[in-house]
């Protein structure tokens, strides 16, 4: 018996197959249970007997299934595959199966006969001169090799007479995240039509399954094209099924309907696209038997403004078909770039030719029409100047940055197109890669597409992974210009920059990559670790990043559980496997040996380049994963062992979904320290709270006032107006309640919205609810208050403590505090409300108003008369003295006011303030009477009594 295995980069030519629904309806009645069916076939059906005398040549496919698992993105798959020979010889069997390139098989067993066999993985020892030459014809990399992204596995064995073969292939991989959409594909291939073939999907996913999608079947010229056209209805028989978490979807084709969608077996690729629910948050940290993932992708986010060069080959190779698909794709982005982009392009043959000399240019329409008839009179002529071209555009990027006052929130990046290798110039690879890192000094990304089978491919991942960019390979005969457009749409809307996750350096180690440059709308960052400290009961996670004009710290604590809790053992299609992997601890080591494999091809020292390999290796091994440093080899049983289960193998789902925690956020700048995430502001007694009740502080008089403004639901009150002078307003809205039982109200107020506007030195505004903060700057932001975060800009900070808290700094120079107050079970006079207190008043001018802010630089006197009386008391201090005293008149402005003494509580119930209490809805109190301070609208900035103004 001959056996052999290996790993095949690329596609096979497929079996022909025969064109006869009526033997498919044949064979599908049979079920191909036993092939002795071959004979009876043959007896019914005489005009196939030249079908049959091909069947004969080879051994018949009955069964193919694959089963998946895919828990919080990470996907476990088995396919199952039984071959039979009919014939009276032994036959070859060779059993194919296309897997994503990204990828690590993890176990493969078979059995012939009585004997099975099964795959062990071991390290592959150095190779000598001759297996180098043979490693060169496949890609260094699994990862990203292709745009199709696939790579076809092969085993192939004789099959002895009326005797059948089985095959289990094990696979893993990490899900990633395009375009707003995780894809899951399973390739399927049989060559010829199969009796039984099933598919089945079963996925869960704690933050809640959205967007879940079949399209029809792809061919392998549709591959990487994320968006189809068509995509309309599943292929025939799929069943798809799905609560809030869970989902299962199945295909399971009759032979009939297989003959109708390809009748040589070829199916296609069967996709399966969806999302999680992400509401307002932007991540969650998942942690399983001491191992966390971390999972962060921020929505609701503003694109940040590109400068970008396309270089595009126009060599004599680009002629036909790959330039003209590469014009249509250019015109549709150039549609695509937004105002505050700026833009060039560069055409390179043996020749280099800039559309705009040393200058990028804005996105106007005549720029883009100008820009699309450059495009339009490229024509393919001469060799390739790589190297020529990248040290063009880098040149011309890094002298736009240096020389213009381009925005310091801008994203710059060098797409670069080709189809060949280098002929012209520079054509040694290791001297392009330095040249390029030179002259780009990780200042910008580079992002590279090959097209064809002519390109260096490893040239172009290495240059991309060196320069913290991306790569792309598309085959000649597919779309080019979809795929060329679809990868644009990847890359073409920044949203972070400078993205930084920490974890206390005691709590955790072997942490995956932290620090990512840029984070792209539609994608998601992973990272994954272990816990030192088991016993500990939470993880602290911090996360920074820039947008815009803002820096944003964010801070959460994720709860450790005991994996008891949330056990969901016993849920349909999870839970039939014997298998106990702790899927968080595969998805980790699944990134680390990804960031091993990548860190050796981006490294040019041999010593650390073996190091770099020890370690993916002995990581390999000792999760049972081929890598390029790892073979799969075959070994024998035994004569008694039991041939391969049909069971599929499922990891280890305790705990899942114990602990999902959310995180959002942005850069904090440089120099920002941790303990400004503590309560660092001191909150003074000036505020407006509760019902609402209002107190003022006036710490030279050694005394506070208070009042109570009897409102309407829906009033909304002017607290703070200098518009004017600093630019700044504060207006709260009410929401009425019913008032408590056997009260002397007719109804209940309280603030349920503050909005802060400030036109100094640009216009800005804050509006805050107990759910959520908005700040928009001429970019909307918005953010949860159930999440700790820091929120800065030029002039503006917002510090939000989760469910507690928000505080809000203008110009370093006025601030306010912003209390949330949350009710778990309110009664039915409750409501979830805002306090409102001022912190810092130094900004605020002398001529601020506003219900609180007309008391801010003005002092109010208790008259002379009432003191001296009270001073004769015995026995009694100032204080008691005038507590003793029912009524006392205040002096306000030249107007008397009739006090009483009262005590209030204030910071959610914690401190007790006393204060004089004035009547009346504040009369003679306040300029003017309550109705004066109704703003028409929440953003109303008039600062005279009956005068409306807008931010």
């Amino acid at each position: 018996m001959i056996l052999w295995l290996c790993l095949c980069w690329g596609f096979s030519p497929s079996a022909g197959q025969p064109d006869s629904e009526l033997m498919a309806r044949y064979l599908e009645e049979q079920l191909l249970a036993d092939y002795s069916i071959v004979e009876q076939v043959a007896r019914r059906v005489p005009r196939q007997a030249k079908f049959l005398q091909r069947l004969e040549t080879r051994p018949r496919m009955s069964e193919f299934h694959v089963r998946s698992t895919i828990i919080s993105r990470y996907a476990f798959t088995t396919v199952s595959c039984t071959m039979v020979n009919s014939g009276s010889e032994a036959r070859e069997a060779v059993f194919e199966m296309q897997i994503p390139a990204a990828a690590f098989i993890s176990n493969f067993t078979m059995s012939i006969g009585n004997k099975t066999y099964y795959g062990e993985v071991t390290g592959k020892e150095k190779k000598n001169s001759s297996d180098d030459k043979e490693r060169h014809k496949k890609p260094q990399s699994p990862t990203e090799g292709r745009e199709n992204g696939y790579e076809t596995f092969k085993a192939s064995v004789f099959i002895p007479r009326k005797m059948q073969a089985r095959f289990m292939l094990h696979y893993e991989e990490l899900l990633q995240r395009r375009l707003g959409k995780y894809e899951y594909t399973v390739s399927i291939r049989p060559q010829q039509l199969v009796g039984r073939l099933r598919v089945e999907v079963n996925i869960l996913e704690n933050s809640g399954i959205v967007s879940l999608e079949v399209p029809p079947l792809r061919n392998s010229k549709q591959k990487g094209n994320g968006k189809a056209e068509g995509d309309v209805s599943p292929p025939p028989s799929t069943v798809i099924g799905h609560t809030k978490t869970l989902a299962k979807v199945t295909f399971n084709p009759s032979v009939v309907e297989q003959t109708r969608i390809a009748r040589n077996g070829i199916l296609g690729d069967f996709i399966i696209r969806y999302d999680v629910n992400r509401e307002l948050s932007v991540g969650d940290v998942q942690i399983l038997n001491g191992y966390f993932v971390h999972y962060f992708a921020p929505t609701d986010l503003p694109p940040l403004p590109k400068n970008v060069v396309f270089v595009l080959d126009s060599s004599a190779s680009m002629v036909g078909t790959k330039l003209k698909q590469t014009k249509e794709a250019l015109f549709t982005i150039l549609q695509d770039l937004r105002p505050e982009d700026h833009f060039n392009i560069i055409g390179f043959s043996n020749r280099i030719k800039v559309w705009q000399q040393d200058r990028l240019v804005p996105v106007t329409p005549n720029n883009i029409r100008d820009a699309k008839k450059y495009i339009h009179n490229m024509s393919p002529t001469g060799g390739t100047n790589i190297n020529g071209a990248l040290q063009t555009g880098a040149k011309l990027l890094n002298d736009y940055i240096a020389q213009n006052d381009i925005d310091a929130r801008s994203v710059s990046l060098i797409i670069f197109l080709t189809d060949g290798r280098p002929t012209v110039g520079e054509t040694q690879s290791s001297k392009i890669l330095s040249n390029t890192k030179d002259a780009i000094r990780d200042k910008f990304c580079l992002f590279t597409i090959g097209i064809g089978n002519d390109v260096d491919h490893k040239l172009l991942e290495r240059m991309a992974l060196e320069n913290c960019g991306m790569t792309r390979l598309f085959q000649e005969d597919e779309d080019a210009a979809s795929h060329l457009k679809g990868f644009y749409d990847e890359i073409g809307t920044p949203l972070l920059s400078d993205i930084r996750v920490d974890y206390p350096e005691d709590d955790v180690e072997q942490v995956t990559q932290n620090f990512f440059p840029n984070y792209f709308n539609g994608s998601e960052i992973i990272i994954a670790g272990k816990l030192i400290n088991r016993t500990s009961d939470k993880l602290h996670v911090e996360v920074t990043a820039s947008n815009s004009k803002k820096y944003i710290l964010l801070k959460t604590d994720v709860a450790i559980d005991l994996p008891s809790r949330n056990d969901i053992r016993g849920v349909p299609g999870l839970d039939d496997g014997k298998g106990d992997n702790n899927y968080i601890e595969r998805a980790w080591s699944y990134l680390t040996i990804k960031e091993l494999l990548n860190s050796r091809l981006k490294s040019d020292d041999s010593q650390e380049k073996d190091s770099l390999m020890e370690k993916a290796k002995s990581m390999a091994l000792a999760y049972n994963f081929v890598t390029p440093f790892t073979v799969l080899k075959m070994k024998e049983a035994g004569l008694h062992s039991e041939p391969p289960q049909e069971e599929f193998i499922s990891p280890s789902t305790d705990g899942i979904g114990e602990k999902v925690q959310s995180l959002q956020g942005h850069k904090a700048p440089p120099g920002i320290r941790r303990e400004q995430d503590k309560q660092r502001i001191k909150i003074s007694k000036t505020s407006a709270d509760g019902d609402p009740h209002f107190v003022i502080d006036f710490p030279a008089s050694k005394f506070s006032v208070c009042f109570n403004i009897d409102g309407e639901p829906g009033d909304i009150l002017r607290l703070v107006s200098d518009h004017k002078e600093s630019g700044v307003t504060v207006n709260g809205q009410l929401i009425g309640a019913p008032a408590p039982p056997n009260g002397h109200k007719k109804h209940r107020t309280y603030f349920s919205t503050i909005t802060i506007l400030s036109n100094k030195p640009e216009r800005s505004y804050l509006e805050i609810t107990p759910r959520r903060v908005i700040l928009d700057d001429g970019e909307r932001l918005v953010l949860s208050c159930g999440r700790s975060a820091v929120v800065r800009s030029r002039s503006l900070e917002v510090s939000i403590s989760a469910y507690s808290n928000i505080t809000v700094t203008i110009r370093d120079s006025i601030s306010f505090v912003i209390l949330i107050h949350h009710y778990k079970k309110p009664a039915p006079y409750q409501r979830n409300h805002l306090g409102f207190y001022i912190s810092n008043s130094k900004g605020l001018s002398s001529d601020s108003h506003g219900l609180l802010g007309q008391f801010l630089n003005h002092e109010v006197k208790l008259l002379q008369e009432s003191l001296n009386t009270l001073r004769q008391e015995a026995g009694q201090n100032q204080t008691e003295a005038l507590k003793a005293n029912p009524t006392n008149t205040l002096k306000v402005k030249g107007r008397l006011v009739p006090v009483v003494w009262k005590q209030r509580r204030i910071y959610n119930g914690q401190q007790e303030v006393d204060c004089w209490f004035a009547k009346n809805n504040a009369d003679k109190l306040i300029d003017g009477s309550y109705k004066d301070y109704l703003a028409s609208h929440p953003f109303d900035t008039g600062t005279g009594f009956g005068t409306i103004h807008s931010l």
